[in-house]
């Protein structure tokens, strides 16, 4: 889902107690242990993404909000899946899951299938 940072201000109150915007929110609608390895066959929740966090963020880097939003997406997606960065190994192995799965949609010509 594409929101706005009032809305998604109201879901990180209500479900993580951050009375503040993010960028990103996963609602997983599976237990840890029924998300199969390589989430196939699952329905594994929502993503919500606030576009004007993303409009930001990608401002102070000097990217389009097109590829903010792709990696918004793909961390929420990776949470889904049960990556976290809760501590410093997992975030070092989500933050590499997430730039590998980024370069390789990235460098994928699309035009082609």
């Amino acid at each position: 889902m594409l929101t706005k940072d009032e809305h998604i201000r109201i879901l990180n109150r209500d479900y993580r107690g951050a009375d503040t915007p993010t960028d990103v929110l996963s609602f997983s609608l599976l237990e840890a242990e029924d998300v199969l390895p390589d989430g196939s066959g699952n329905v594994l929740g929502d993503v919500v993404i606030s576009v004007e966090t993303a409009r930001r963020q990608a401002e102070e880097r000097g990217e389009a909000v097109e590829k903010e939003i792709d990696i918004l997406l793909t961390h929420g997606v990776l949470h889904l899946l049960g990556y976290d960065h809760t501590d410093k190994s997992g975030e070092d192995r989500m933050f590499a899951r997430q730039a590998e799965l980024l370069d390789k949609f990235w460098s994928a010509d699309l035009g082609e299938q």
